[in-house]
């Protein structure tokens, strides 16, 4: 049955959401996807500084900066060290930045900071668009930008001139330069003692506006901004982020191989029915079900081991797996009400634009542009001509010296007057 599903029409269509519904099985599937995602973030990922996975990954950033560094022009033989921190040296001196403050006097005592958190104030050191968006202000206005107790601080900073000739070079200059002290800091600092302070997971600096709540570390009650902070300083940052998400691709991959499996040799579909796309309702659904699964277990490991303690309780939170949770009912929900359908249409309208302007743009690249210009200069001449004409006599005088300029044919023959006076002549225009 399913081999007459090839062809592109309504009926087919039809039968095809018929199998884009989730049956037992999926659902057993997607539970156990995400049930050995969680075990795996339970007993490989962890907490910093106890994270199976987290040394893993520590150790492949590392080589990832070195291999970065060599390809920039650091000579390991010149140095006589191969190691991570000469490589971190190496980028620190070649991508300096005028933002790159690390204690309190730094920043002229406005607020605290020290170097195993002044990565996550500092909203330039961010891995995102944000901290690109900062890093380029920053560079071109001699600024830093921090985040600190729910407010965005900008001080002055002195810094050397960015290189290129225009405004496009400098900004060039200015990205390249953001990625390149990323990458000096991704692994630690260089004079750092152990592990260093890296740089924050992707938005993660956005935690420093959670200037709320009461909860309870130890003896004391912090609020959610000082909790994130504390946390980035004990280890939660990018790098232990790529062990977080290692369960998640895992579950991930799990699910829509399972998915496609069963599409094609359950099901007989052809391969090009079993990739799997957001546009089939039972794998989204799936999906939502192994990211909850996941989620649950590292809740509820994180509630047993946190003992009430909210810092350890947001250190074992694989936020990861939590953001793209968040992410995938969201897009549900739109999908769900129609809101996808109506950014679809919006996505369509622009392309059709863009289409319709490439034409446009098209044409226009065929106008012969000195031939314009000519015949313009001409007619410019020409207003200009009767703009200074004081009577008719001289405004007929003008007009004919525009004929024959032109080589325009006279709607008469002879003269003017005697062709006029004759009730038989009749005006002819070419």
């Amino acid at each position: 049955m399913y081999t007459q599903l090839i062809a592109d029409s309504k009926e087919n269509r039809e039968m095809l959401q018929k199998y884009d519904k989730c049956d037992k099985y999926d659902y057993i599937a997607a539970v156990g996807c995400g049930a050995i995602g969680g075990i795996i973030d339970i007993f490989l990922v962890g907490a910093p500084g106890n994270s199976t996975l987290g040394n893993w990954t520590d150790k492949q950033i590392d080589n990832i900066v070195i291999s970065f560094s060599k390809k920039m022009g650091w000579k390991p033989a010149e140095t006589k060290s191969n190691n991570v921190k000469s490589a971190i040296g190496f980028l620190e001196r070649n991508f300096r930045v005028n933002y790159d403050q690390r204690h309190t006097a730094d920043v002229g005592n406005i607020f605290s900071m020290s170097a195993r958190d002044h990565h996550m104030k500092s909203l330039a050191h961010s891995p995102d668009p944000i901290g690109l968006f900062f890093s380029i202000l920053n560079q071109f206005t001699n600024t830093a930008a921090f985040l600190d107790g729910g407010e965005i601080i900008m001080i002055n900073s002195s810094t050397s001139e960015l290189q290129g000739g225009n405004f496009v070079a400098k900004l060039f200059c200015g990205i390249v330069n953001w990625f390149g002290h990323l990458m000096s800091d991704v692994a630690g600092s260089s004079g750092a003692i152990g592990r260093g302070s890296g740089i924050v997971i992707p938005f993660y600096e956005l935690f420093g506006l959670c200037n709320f709540g009461k909860f309870n570390v130890g003896k004391d009650k912090q609020n959610l901004a000082t909790i994130a902070v504390r946390a980035f300083k004990e280890g939660y940052d990018f790098r232990f982020g790529v062990a977080q998400a290692i369960p998640i691709v895992i579950m991930d991959l799990s699910i829509r191989l399972i998915w496609s499996l069963r599409r094609h040799f359950q099901y007989g579909m052809p391969v090009k029915d079993c990739v799997p796309t957001r546009k089939h309702a039972d794998l989204r659904v799936m999906l939502l079900i192994g990211n909850g699964t996941l989620c649950v277990m590292d809740g509820v490991e994180a509630g047993i081991m946190s003992g009430g303690n909210a810092l350890v309780f947001f250190m074992r939170l694989n936020i990861i797996a939590w953001f793209r949770f968040a992410i995938l009912v969201l897009k549900e929900v739109f999908i769900r009400v129609g809101i996808q359908d109506v950014f679809q249409c919006v996505i369509e309208s622009y392309k059709r634009i863009n289409e319709a302007l490439l034409s446009y743009l098209y044409e226009l690249e065929t106008i012969d542009i000195s031939l314009f210009k000519q015949e313009t200069e001409k007619y410019n001449r020409i207003v200009n001509m009767f703009a200074t004409v004081t009577s008719d006599e001289e405004l007929a005088i003008k007009l004919l010296d525009v004929y024959e300029d032109f080589g325009f044919n006279k709607p008469w023959k002879g003269d003017f007057d005697e062709f006029m006076s004759n009730k038989e002549s009749t005006l002819v225009f070419e």
